[in-house]
């Protein structure tokens, strides 16, 4: 326990600089601590004390999240995160060993992307994630509306007028309005009519749950900008097996905060990582993951821009969906 709540503070005040040196400290760390993933290591015929940087790495397949507990130590759940699925056995779990430490990981990356919690209000439309319960995205966007403190933030299911008079209410009192939306519901939400959202910051979070026709983030971008008088649609990276996220401002970039790193992987060798601009698997860094494992390999398919910038482009055909990133430029 003490291991982890050092691996904490240093994650909460992580500088880029020092990315590489922490993202080793705790990949040996887990390498013995982590039964799951120190078996999936000896599958590899990998010895932790000969790796010695990042690409040398093992990263976890994401389905391990589905059959087995990935924990790293020995300690009781505060909460457990679910993916979206249709059934229980097929969504994954994550074991959350401190909601506190994702809360303040959350805001953090939050803050130095927008706006001061505290000082902005928050709303959620995300019917399906409300629905299923234990979402890693529900709570996280619960801490926002309980940190904002303000009397107008707030969850909407499917009560579309509600929220429309809720906009109009806080856009003559407030300057910094944030709205997270699944994205069928956002789809919804403007199919019969054109709304003004100027002036609102509105952040999809991926996602037609096959309530709707599947559309490229593109189509559905050009959707909402057009019908709710918006200039760009901001976008939200996150799952239920990372504790970090990234956000999209403009063009489908996403950033990736300090605490998680991006790395793409040839389709047909996963140990062959590519330069940037050049597609392939997204292997994920997130040293947020200290407690479960930090080192994972996604089904997503994208590309890096830049040493933090990144795009999704898509999902392996034989994967299951998953809400946060089922678009496709």
């Amino acid at each position: 326990m003490r291991a982890l709540n050092s691996f904490k503070k240093q994650v909460l005040g992580l500088k880029k600089e020092s990315f590489d040196t922490l993202a080793l400290q705790i990949f040996k760390f887990q390498a013995l601590n982590n039964q799951v993933y120190k078996k999936y290591l000896n599958y590899l015929s990998k010895d932790y004390t000969q790796i010695n940087s990042i690409s040398q790495i093992p990263f976890l397949p994401i389905e391990f999240f589905k059959h087995q507990r990935i924990v790293s130590g020995n300690w009781n759940s505060q909460r457990t995160f679910l993916s979206s699925g249709t059934t229980s056995h097929n969504r994954s779990s994550h074991d959350i060993q401190d909601i506190q430490f994702y809360h303040q990981l959350s805001s953090s990356i939050f803050e130095q992307n927008y706006s001061k919690i505290s000082n902005t209000a928050i709303l959620a439309l995300l019917p399906s994630y409300l629905e299923q319960g234990q979402s890693s995205l529900v709570e996280m966007v619960s801490h926002f509306i309980k940190a904002s403190k303000n009397k107008h933030s707030g969850f909407y299911l499917k009560n579309h007028v509600e929220l429309i008079d809720k906009i109009k209410v806080l856009k003559s009192k407030y300057k910094d309005i944030v709205v997270f939306g699944v994205t069928y519901a956002l789809l919804d939400l403007v199919e019969k009519q054109n709304l003004d959202f100027s002036g609102i910051t509105l952040i999809e979070t991926g996602g037609m749950k096959g309530r709707r026709e599947e559309l490229s983030k593109k189509e559905v971008h050009q959707i909402l900008t057009s019908k709710l008088n918006l200039r760009s649609i901001h976008s939200e990276y996150g799952m239920t097996e990372l504790l970090s996220q990234a956000y999209s401002k403009k063009d489908g970039i996403f950033e990736a905060p300090n605490s998680m790193r991006i790395l793409i992987r040839d389709l047909n060798d996963p140990f062959l990582y590519l330069e940037h601009g050049k597609s392939g698997g997204v292997n994920i860094i997130d040293l947020a993951n200290i407690h479960s494992c930090s080192f994972i390999e996604t089904k997503d398919i994208g590309l890096k821009t830049d040493i933090d910038k990144f795009k999704i482009l898509g999902r392996f055909d034989n994967s299951d969906l998953r809400g946060c990133n089922l678009l496709v430029n």
